[in-house]
């Protein structure tokens, strides 16, 4: 079954796997699902909280493509759907044939993305359930995308996806992790006000919180920032706010 039959894809048994998660209620919204973390990220995020799954390279106690169909036969009936998530799994080319593995398990199928593979993720949009995309900076600031990713570019990347996305109409989560040192109330604001003004319903906000024993350089969020009166502006703008603080 991990096979896909489409020729020339490549076969769901290449997807690297770094780590699985065999059962979470806050990866996909109302539903009970697996998440598979795929290896591999173009971007170095400030706050990243899985560093370690940024290279492709394969590392000593990386799950695998096997470990994840058992898990699928094992818990059939019991598992709503499964997030593929990472790292950036849209950087993987068998994440294509992963899905399609899902779908005949009859299970539904998320993705965790920043929008960093346009074209990847347009091969894959008609067959997910959901998406989780992350908003890295200012829509449109490239400067911005490049402190907050601290590569070189990526907010073209992002527009691209966000389109492919919002036309396909497919349910989406849009959310942006904020730190004072990475964004302004401005930006948040203006991130905020973008992403309602093309489409998106539902929106979180995540202040930054440390992962236990990462260091990011950030120091930890104190008190109530972005503050009350942001709060209701974000919640004004979307059908659905989500304020994300622990």
């Amino acid at each position: 079954m991990s096979e896909q039959s489409n020729a020339g894809a490549v076969p769901a048994s290449h997807l690297r796997v770094a780590a699985v998660t065999p059962f979470t209620s806050i990866d996909y919204p109302g539903k009970l699902s697996a998440v598979v973390f795929v290896r591999g990220c173009p971007w170095r995020c400030v706050y990243c909280h899985n560093p370690w799954m940024q290279s492709r390279t394969p590392q000593l106690g990386d799950e695998s493509w096997e470990r994840v169909e058992k898990l699928l036969a094992r818990r059939k009936g019991l598992l709503d759907a499964v997030v593929f998530s990472g790292g950036e799994p849209c950087v993987d080319p068998a994440l294509s044939s992963a899905v399609d593995v899902v779908k005949r398990h009859g299970m539904l199928v998320g993705l965790h993305t920043g929008g960093a593979y346009p074209r990847h993720l347009r091969e894959i949009i008609d067959r997910l359930d959901w998406v989780g995309l992350d908003v890295k900076a200012v829509p449109g600031d490239e400067a911005h995308f490049q402190r907050v990713l601290q590569v070189a570019s990526g907010g073209q990347a992002f527009l691209e996806s966000y389109e492919i996305i919002r036309s396909s109409g497919v349910p989406f989560e849009a959310r942006t992790t904020v730190h004072p040192s990475l964004f302004t109330v401005d930006q948040i604001l203006e991130t905020a006000s973008w992403l309602a003004a093309h489409g998106t319903e539902t929106f979180a906000l995540q202040i930054y919180r440390k992962a236990p024993g990462l260091e990011t350089g950030l120091d930890p969020v104190t008190g109530d920032w972005p503050g009350c009166d942001v709060e209701e502006q974000l919640g004004r703008l979307f059908k659905r706010f989500i304020l994300r603080r622990n």
